[in-house]
């Protein structure tokens, strides 16, 4: 078992020091800017009927699409981001859950340009109210999220729930497995999400897909961290993070105007769990303290009482 710590910490930290170095940002903007100018070029390509037929079925001829495209894969940074993150801190994952909750939402609204075929844009009242208003609630939505993730980290006291430095470094690790296998599956998510299209499948809803798999993961993060401490109010805050996720994940999935309000619910819920762990943690720590400074003096008196003759 610690060969497997000592490879997932060796792989982990490498990819993490060049994912957070110069380096890499510059090859994300690379490929930001690249797929942006790209997708505009194979849009104009298929509206001229410049393609072969194989990708002119696929790709599609409206210009704002490369604006998904491009929301898209700042998406996929920003959820590699959260990934690396895990291994530092279980409550600035959450938070940077509603981070890309939240563009997602600003990605959705962008994408509502699409429902307008004409270039540039002309609409009736009939004909773009429905868009307009999809655009203002997921636009008015995200801009809630962004404003209680303010508050969210502004309540957050980074406490360790281990007792030595030992015990710190056996959680990370194993907090480090469970980001690895995150990133493998968001690269395999991200491998037929892109390939699907062209053998004929259908498209994989990504995110939803990938918010699915973040559910198993902060429930098994809950599940790990109890070896470390059983105290209720660190257990609460962290299903309370888990339940959390589940609210975005049915917030993707639902109806349109329903899944944004659960959106912004989830976002409040989650600051609640922070704000009610900061009321509560010292007076439910002071509790076990006291509880383990019995349990203490009856062992020594056990122990005394055995050592009389």
């Amino acid at each position: 078992m610690n060969l497997v710590f000592r490879y997932s910490n060796w792989g982990f930290d490498h990819f993490e020091e060049w994912w957070e170095g110069p380096e890499a940002r510059r090859w994300v903007a690379y490929v930001l800017v690249g797929g942006f100018l790209l997708s505009l070029l194979m849009i104009e390509a298929s509206r001229l009927e410049a393609l072969p037929a194989l990708l002119a079925e696929t790709v599609p001829t409206n210009h704002f699409v490369a604006i998904d495209v491009a929301f898209t894969l700042f998406l996929v940074v920003e959820l590699i981001g959260l990934v690396v993150g895990l291994a530092t801190s279980v409550a600035d994952t959450a938070g940077k859950q509603f981070e890309v909750f939240s563009l997602i939402l600003l990605r959705r609204s962008f994408k509502e340009l699409v429902e307008f075929e004409q270039e540039p844009i002309k609409w009736t009242f009939e004909a773009g109210r429905e868009a307009v208003q999809f655009v203002v609630a997921d636009a008015a939505g995200a801009l809630f999220i962004f404003l209680t993730l303010g508050g969210f980290y502004t309540l957050q006291r980074h406490q360790a729930i281990t007792h030595s430095a030992a015990e710190q470094q056996h959680f990370v690790a194993q907090k480090k497995i469970v980001a690895n296998v995150l990133l493998l599956v968001l690269v395999g998510l991200g491998l037929e999400s892109i390939v699907s299209p062209f053998l004929g499948g259908d498209a994989v809803p990504f995110f939803n897909t990938f918010y699915t798999v973040l559910i198993f993961s902060d429930v098994l993060i809950v599940l790990i961290s109890l070896r470390y401490s059983a105290t209720y109010h660190v257990v609460f805050r962290n299903s309370g993070f888990a339940a959390a996720t589940v609210m975005i994940r049915l917030a993707l999935a639902g109806p349109r105007y329903l899944g944004t309000a659960l959106g912004v619910i989830a976002a409040l819920f989650n600051l609640g769990v922070a704000a009610v762990y900061n009321y509560v943690a010292p007076a439910v720590q002071a509790s076990w303290e006291r509880k383990r400074e019995r349990t203490a003096a009856k062992r020594e008196q056990e122990r005394t009482d055995a050592e009389e003759p």
